[in-house]
């Protein structure tokens, strides 16, 4: 299954569901991570959800949404017992990859759908470390690191802009070291 040197690796995967057994889904897995003490293997499960604004009756009334119907987001290490876990879980039809193979997400995806998944506030940069800018209205700006909040998972970059230094806060997502 995994590639080597990747065994140990949590991956973010999608598991696809039966359209309504998103919750259901994520409360009978996270039941199930528990019971069999894989906490460390499947370690955290996402129905992304959003908040919409609708108009009814000239009232504007705020409501959450799924942002993805149909499907549950999976940070797991991949191995046999664990795909077999989430795929027997009742209301999963199956992962996302081809021929049913669970294909891992990619950071450029994560960052895509504007979720901060790796949210577990981890950096691979330290302050005075130069780094890129890899989303937002900054991409492909080049910074150097002059402070890290790890609580709020956010990184303060000096961008050099208009031929001055100025102070960007960003998400840990949006910038890589170089």
């Amino acid at each position: 299954m995994p590639q080597d040197g990747e065994e140990n690796k949590a991956k973010w995967y999608v598991a696809h569901t039966y359209s309504g057994y998103e919750n259901k889904v994520k409360d009978t897995l996270e039941r199930a991570v528990e019971n069999r003490h894989m906490q460390d293997v499947i370690q955290e499960i996402v129905v992304p959800m959003e908040e919409r604004i609708e108009i009814k009756d000239g009232k504007k009334k705020t409501t959450l949404g799924k942002v993805f119907p149909g499907y549950v987001l999976v940070k797991m290490v991949l191995t046999e017992e664990t795909w077999y876990v989430v795929r027997n879980v009742r209301g999963v039809t199956g992962f996302v990859g081809a021929g049913g193979k669970p294909e891992p997400l990619t950071d450029s995806e994560i960052r895509k759908m504007g979720f901060d998944l790796t949210a577990s506030a981890t950096c691979d940069y330290e302050v005075g470390d130069t780094v890129k800018v890899v989303n937002g209205p900054l991409e492909s700006f080049i910074g150097v690191v002059e402070s890290i909040n790890k609580e709020k998972a956010k990184v303060k970059v000096l961008v050099s802009m208009f031929g001055r230094e100025t102070p960007v806060e960003l998400d840990f997502g949006q910038v890589e070291k170089m």
